[in-house]
């Protein structure tokens, strides 16, 4: 009997911290998002769906839920566009350059997103460093607005999220046969139509996986898009935080929050899902 129970008595401090950091806080914003609030009273002790009402059925909450995906959407494909690539030079280098370009792809892990996403800010700024260096060459006359646009919070989400892209793509490269590359080399194959035609297919489940993971970040970034973003281009997070601590109207924001959640969910399930199906038929 004790030999039964050995392993959750093992892991029931980490259950434990795991409970108690995001199960009890995710619950108490579940049952926060159904309590009315007044500017004068605070959080009252209605409950009621008048929240989820309110956000489903305003325009204004549904641009933003549209910006927030389209946003995430693009920072997928752009992460798999390049990740993809860069992960199959990086199984295919020698081991010695192997390591030093594994330590430049993790390395922005290292340091904090706050920390990239100003520097992202310094060069796309109206006196960046990039509308600087083009308008000292004079192949601009005026700078190019990149700071508060939907296009400078793109651009640093995918410095931020490429490694993860990476990583995932090379781990699934590392459980493919190298004999499939030689094979179609030896049937006359070129370099293009190695990768494309046996080398993708074969990675396409990392592919997959990191997508989930980066369109999931994405969706859910703060730093970035408070940054770059500023006032001008909100998304869900950004206005998460607003209506915590701007308008203290939590059981709002707990309905916002919510909402985010199941929508991030929904996509990761349907997605997964659709997969799954996906490679039964083409492998079963």
């Amino acid at each position: 009997m004790p030999g039964r129970f050995a392993p959750w008595l093992m892991s029931a401090p980490a259950l434990a911290l795991f409970v108690a950091l995001l199960l009890v806080p995710l619950g108490m914003t579940f049952v926060l998002s159904f309590h009315a609030f007044g500017f004068y009273t605070g959080i009252e002790t209605t409950v009621d769906l008048a929240n989820y009402i309110d956000v489903l059925s305003d325009g204004y909450f549904h641009e933003i839920f549209a910006r927030t995906f389209g946003i995430a959407l693009v920072t997928t494909l752009l992460c798999a566009a390049i990740g993809t690539p860069e992960a199959y030079f990086l199984y295919r280098m020698r081991s010695r350059w192997r390591s030093a370009l594994l330590l430049v792809v993790i390395g922005p892990l290292l340091i904090s997103v706050v920390v990239r996403t100003l520097g992202w800010a310094i060069l796309l700024g109206n006196r960046g460093v990039i509308n600087t260096a083009l308008m000292d060459l004079e192949l601009i006359t005026r700078p190019i607005k990149m700071m508060y646009t939907t296009g400078g919070i793109v651009i640093a989400l995918v410095h931020v999220m490429i490694p993860f892209m990476v990583i995932a793509v090379w781990a699934a490269l590392h459980r493919q046969d190298p004999a499939t590359e030689q094979a179609a080399e030896s049937l006359g194959a070129g370099p293009a139509t190695i990768f494309f035609r046996v080398v993708l297919p074969q990675a396409m489940p990392g592919v997959l996986s990191g997508s989930l993971i980066v369109f999931s970040l994405s969706a859910s970034a703060f730093a970035t898009p408070a940054i770059l973003g500023g006032r001008r281009v909100k998304v869900v997070s950004t206005t998460v935080y607003d209506e915590f601590l701007n308008t203290l109207n939590w059981p709002l924001g707990a309905a916002i929050a919510m909402l985010l959640l199941v929508a991030v969910l929904l996509v990761m399930v349907s997605w997964n899902r659709l997969v799954e199906r996906r490679f039964a038929q083409v492998f079963g």
